[in-house]
């Protein structure tokens, strides 16, 4: 039978009809009245939107009534925690918050119980031989499982599990604490561009807030006036969390950083879905993948900022003959410029205009903040710690030297502070070029759990497999194949990526990532099957499949006959206390789960092996 043709009366002995989910059948609150959304569309901002650039499918009073929920927090609670992964954007309709981003230190209460941690693998037998429901039937569900009619979903229940109130926090605000009244937004920039909160903000006195999830966020700024709010609200509140959060500035004086806040430019290269883009250019050459990253800046320009990646990944590239060589790639909070201004400020030896030693461009989509050179340098660098610039020795020795002509000690140049020195992230090198190349060119950079195998090690006996399809319902969750570099393959299995495109045009918000370890994880519930997040997916590694009930019948949508399809991908286990079934089940220590938006733990692991 055709999946597209109604079943008939003889078939329906055959197949679970139910009706397949929608958009909207569960709203963020369900108990939203028809008078609160006539209250909210009334309030700032929303009275000022224009109603006609909101698609007929999803209209401004179905965003307010489907897309958001009223919270009411007293004296303590919190709203969000720093290092969480947003969800959301928040609205202040009535009350005040504080908001710091190194966290109210005294609350023993903000501290998150341990959990295991993306890649960490400690396994127990019982897990495997003897706990988990197993089922007759592949990919089988009961009733309530493909529809569920709760109202709150696991990324809920973890948002709400948040709000305890801090014991013995002090409303009263301390130097540092920034203040949130009425009117104001906090959580968008986290909710948008899928990464951590920046800061922690807890209610200072009884406080109404209006949540907004992203999906219907993303929507509102349809509207331009409300894009340009957003981005004045950024500039005003959180871009001098995200300037502070280098730990190059950390002694630079607040009045001073809060100066050059409008000199500063907020600036995206790429596009912010950038796997459309990607999926074109992938099976190209190396040097016509280059040619399609945007540039940001060039090498043999002279310098004009400095910059700071804000969000995304970039890909620093040197001429070599008649290519371009990967030398490196950034992520959040790392720097490029530093290098060349130094010399720049430090030159007085140096018979030559100084240029950009490298090139940046966008693997992607790279957001940054990008300081010009002279306001750096006027007002930011004679308080950077001299011992912690990232630059090369040769240049560490000019500026003792200039040092010393001027007069200044060595406790005057390292100053007062006993806090120990921290190197600020200026880019991520590999010991092999020819890796770092592959993992840049096939976007591994973005997995925060990638699995990588060692094929001088993999026997192909597929225990890996055989484990995972143990405790998925029969269907593994992974596939053992993969791109290839040398003796080591990259299979398609999620890699919980540090920028999880796939989330992007879930109508649902069905696929989420999780707040506290930053997994991403499907509600099964609120999957409507659509395979937007399958199409998303640049690796590949997310699979729709159609479900059945525990006896074996397929599932049918009841109004039009086609099969209910659910997406399917890596959990990552993390309801198994050991971690990652594949990682337990190799008895050759073939496989690993790994970080590779940083080098160290490939490098790591390379070195185990004996690899340089």
């Amino acid at each position: 039978m055709s999946a597209s043709t109604p079943p008939t009366e003889a078939d329906s002995a055959a197949v679970q009809l139910v009706r397949k989910p929608q958009r909207w059948d569960q709203p963020l609150d369900p108990s939203i009245s028809d008078a609160d959304v006539r209250f909210l569309l009334n309030l700032e901002p929303f009275n000022d939107l224009d109603p006609k650039v909101f698609p007929k499918a999803t209209p401004l009073e179905g965003i307010i009534r489907n897309d958001t929920r009223l919270l009411r927090l007293e004296a303590g609670q919190i709203a969000v925690r720093q290092g969480d992964f947003g969800q959301s954007a928040y609205l202040v309709l009535d009350g005040k918050l504080t908001a710091k981003s190194d966290g109210l230190e005294t609350s023993e209460d903000l501290k998150r119980k341990a959990s295991t941690s993306p890649g960490e693998s400690r396994f127990s037998l019982i897990d495997f031989f003897g706990l988990r429901p197993r089922h007759r039937f592949a990919e089988s569900r009961k009733p309530e499982e493909v529809l569920s009619k709760q109202t709150t979903t696991r990324e809920t229940q973890e948002t709400e599990a948040t709000r305890h109130a801090v014991q013995g926090f002090d409303p009263h605000f301390r130097d540092g604490v920034a203040t949130l009244d009425k009117g104001e937004i906090f959580g968008e920039v986290a909710a948008l561009y899928r990464i951590a909160q920046p800061a922690t903000i807890v209610a200072a006195e009884p406080t109404t807030l209006l949540e907004i999830r992203w999906q219907g966020l993303r929507i509102l700024k349809r509207d331009n006036g409300l894009r340009d709010k957003l981005e004045s609200h950024y500039r005003l509140h959180w871009m001098l969390e995200h300037l502070a959060s280098v730990p190059m500035f950390r002694f630079v004086p607040e009045p001073v950083m809060k100066s050059i806040l409008h000199s500063v430019s907020i600036r995206n290269h790429g596009t912010n879905e950038w796997n459309n883009e990607y999926r074109k250019t992938k099976k190209l050459p190396i040097a016509e993948q280059l040619a399609h990253e945007p540039l940001v800046c060039t090498e043999g320009n002279i310098p004009t900022d400095l910059i700071v990646v804000r969000n995304g990944f970039g890909r620093l590239t040197r001429q070599h003959g008649a290519s371009e060589q990967t030398l490196a790639y950034l992520g959040k909070g790392h720097i490029f410029g530093i290098q060349e201004i130094a010399e720049q400020i430090y030159g007085d030896e140096i018979h030559r205009p100084v240029t950009y030693q490298t090139s940046l461009r966008a693997v992607g989509f790279l957001d940054t903040l990008q300081i010009p050179i002279e306001v750096f340098i006027e007002k930011i660098f004679p308080h950077i710690r001299r011992s912690e610039l990232p630059i090369d020795q040769t240049i560490v020795t000019r500026i003792q030297k200039n040092d010393r002509r001027g007069g200044r000690n060595s406790a005057e140049v390292r100053g007062r502070s006993s806090h120990q020195d921290q190197s600020t992230p200026v880019a991520q090198n590999l010991q092999s070029t020819p890796m770092l190349e592959f993992i840049v060119e096939h976007r591994f950079n973005n997995g925060r759990d990638a699995m990588v195998i060692d094929l001088h090690r993999c026997t192909r006996c597929d225990a890996c497999v055989e484990a995972c399809a143990a405790i998925h319902d029969g269907n593994p969750r992974f596939l053992r194949n993969g791109p290839r570099h040398d003796r080591f393959q990259f299979p398609n299995a999620c890699m919980h990526c540090d920028d999880p495109v796939c989330l992007v045009g879930c109508p649902t918000a069905a696929i989420f990532r999780d707040a506290t370890n930053g997994m991403v994880a499907i509600n099964e519930a609120t999957c409507i099957g659509c395979g937007v997040c399958a199409n998303a997916c640049p690796y590949e590694n997310i699979v729709m499949v159609a479900i059945q009930d525990p006896k074996g019948r397929p599932y049918r949508d009841e109004d039009r006959g086609a099969a209910i399809s659910k997406a399917t991908k890596c959990d990552g286990c993390v309801d198994l206390q050991g971690g990652p079934a594949c990682v337990a089940a190799c008895g050759h220590d073939a496989l690993v789960r790994l970080d590779l938006t940083s080098s160290a733990p490939l490098n790591e692991w390379l070195e185990k092996r004996g690899i340089g």
